[in-house]
C-alpha cells in the first residue's frame, strides 16, 4: 500500500498546490496579528506571481480561497470579510420560472409579452407596425413547426386569441402587401409603460375614448 505523506493529506484546494497550503497553515499560526495580516497579503501576491492567470481573478475570490485553505482559522485584517463556512457546498436557490401555461408553445412566452406591450400602444399606426412585426416573428416560428398548409390567416387568428381580441389587422391587406414576410421591414418601438396611478388613469381614459371611435384597419 502506497504511503501518503502527512503534508499532502491536508491539501484543501488542489489547484493551489502543497506549498501554498503549507504557507497558509504557517501564517494562520502566527500569533502577532499585524505580522499575520502582512503575511496573508504576501501569500496573495505569491499566488499571483506563481499563477499569472490568477491575476485576472477577482481579489475577493483569492482571499476567500485563502480563508478556505486555512479551514476558516485565519484571522487577519483583510480587504474582504471572511466568507461563511456554512455557505460552502450549499445548493443555490432554484431559479424562479414564470408560472402559467403558454397557450401556443411553438411561439413561446416572449411572443405573449410582445402582444401585451402592443396592446398598450396608443397610436394606431405604431400599434399596426407592432402587429406586423409580431406577425413576422410568429410566421417564422410557425414555419419551423409546420412548413406545409401555411396561411397568414392562422397568424391573425392566433394574434386575436393571444390578445383576447384587442389586436386587429386586415387579412387581405396582409396578403396583398406580404406584410408578414420577414423581408418586409417595419419600424416601430414598443414603449416601456411606467406604472403609476396617474399614468394608469390617463391610459384608462384614452382607451375608453378610443373604444368609442374604433377604426377598422
Amino acid at each position: 500500500m502506497e504511503h501518503t505523506p502527512p503534508d499532502k493529506q491536508h491539501l484543501i484546494l488542489k489547484e493551489y498546490g502543497n506549498n501554498i497550503q503549507q504557507l497558509v497553515d504557517h501564517v494562520a499560526g502566527i500569533e502577532d496579528r499585524e505580522k499575520r495580516t502582512q503575511s496573508a497579503y504576501t501569500i496573495i501576491e505569491i499566488i499571483k506571481q506563481l499563477n499569472p492567470s490568477m491575476k485576472l481573478e477577482n481579489d475577493q475570490k483569492l482571499w476567500d480561497d485563502l480563508y478556505i485553505m486555512s479551514d476558516f482559522k485565519l484571522d487577519v485584517d483583510g480587504p474582504f470579510p471572511k466568507p461563511e463556512k456554512e455557505l460552502l457546498g450549499k445548493k443555490p436557490l432554484p431559479i424562479g420560472y414564470p408560472r402559467g401555461e403558454v397557450k401556443f408553445k411553438h411561439y413561446g412566452r416572449n411572443i405573449e409579452k410582445l402582444i401585451e406591450k402592443a396592446i398598450e400602444i396608443e397610436n394606431d399606426e405604431e400599434q399596426e407596425n407592432a402587429i406586423i412585426y409580431i406577425g413576422q416573428l410568429m410566421r417564422s416560428f410557425h414555419s419551423t413547426w409546420n412548413r406545409d398548409n401555411f396561411d397568414d390567416g392562422i397568424i391573425i387568428d392566433d394574434i386575436k386569441t393571444l390578445s383576447r381580441g384587442k389586436l386587429h389587422i386586415d387579412l387581405e391587406k396582409v396578403r396583398e402587401n406580404a406584410l408578414f414576410e420577414s423581408n418586409t421591414r417595419r419600424d416601430f418601438k414598443i414603449p416601456h409603460v411606467e406604472e403609476g396611478s396617474h399614468n394608469s388613469k390617463k391610459k384608462h381614459h384614452n382607451k375608453k375614448h378610443r373604444n368609442g371611435h374604433k377604426k377598422r384597419r
